[in-house]
């Protein structure tokens, strides 16, 4: 692991690394920022998964996190949104298949097979990692994303009973057996069996009885792919018939970008620092 990137930022540390992926076979960036609590004592980690075509590099320099991070004496470990080099497969037609949209699943269909693991990743290899190698709390940890980043956070936390202490989404893809951009990275990734596909889908796990922690979800109003893509209805409806705790936020003229999200990520870090620091 080396250590490319540090800028101080709030009293804290702004870390970037690259390494060697064992469960994605090739080489990997990601970020932690490290509190200036940390300089002393170890602390919890908010994991944050970004959208499709984001890096790690998106949420470190659009959201804003880092202050409300400092505050609350939180890491945050930001991950890439897949595997990337010359030799891993793409469709550099397309942004939203390929590098750039790894969908957080782990790929059985060639040619994706081989590096397209992100669901291990971002639940085994980097929590591990990061534990390992930086000043936290090992299992003290929480989940949150944007997008395709949003749905890789619920699933995590549904697939993962007890790993998370908390988990929170910016319009995230709920259905996505039912829409564009997880059926064509679904079909690709998975083969074309939808009842595999719902492995890695929360409407279809909270549909198939998985339990699941309180949900916090903020969604933009005028999001231009709410109705097509997000079906943040289909999560709203099986949630109120399972009876699960869901806070879901409409906001009036807001969109699907970091300008939605930097205006409301102060709530979500003080939101996981209720369960990760109390």
């Amino acid at each position: 692991m080396k250590q490319t990137a540090e800028n101080r930022c709030f009293d804290g540390r702004q870390l970037r690394y690259h390494h060697q992926s064992e469960s994605l076979d090739c080489e990997m960036d990601f970020s932690i920022y490290l509190p200036p609590r940390a300089a002393t004592y170890n602390v919890p980690v908010l994991y944050w998964l970004s959208g499709l075509t984001c890096t790690d590099q998106n949420f470190v320099t659009k959201a804003g996190g880092q202050r409300y991070a400092a505050e609350y004496g939180i890491a945050i470990v930001a991950p890439d949104t897949s595997p990337r080099g010359k030799e891993v497969a793409d469709a550099p037609e397309r942004y939203d298949l390929g590098q750039g949209a790894g969908f957080y699943v782990n790929a059985t269909q060639s040619p994706w097979s081989r590096h397209y693991h992100m669901y291990d990743y971002v639940t085994r290899e980097l929590p591990e990692l990061v534990e390992k190698n930086f000043p936290v709390i090992p299992g003290l940890r929480s989940v949150s994303g944007h997008s395709m980043g949003g749905h890789g956070a619920l699933i995590c936390s549904l697939k993962n009973p007890g790993m998370y202490r908390s988990v929170s989404a910016f319009a995230p893809i709920s259905n996505p057996v039912n829409c564009p951009w997880g059926q064509g990275c679904l079909d690709a990734y998975l083969g074309p069996d939808r009842e595999v596909w719902k492995e890695f889908d929360a409407v279809e796990l909270l549909r198939g009885g998985a339990q699941s922690l309180p949900l916090f979800v903020d969604q933009g109003a005028d999001d231009e792919f709410l109705t097509e893509q997000l079906h943040i209805q289909d999560l709203e409806a099986v949630c109120r018939e399972r009876n699960i705790d869901l806070k879901l936020r409409m906001h009036e003229n807001y969109d699907h970008s970091y300008f939605f999200i930097s205006t409301y990520i102060g709530e979500h870090i003080a939101y996981h620092a209720g369960f990760l620091t109390a």
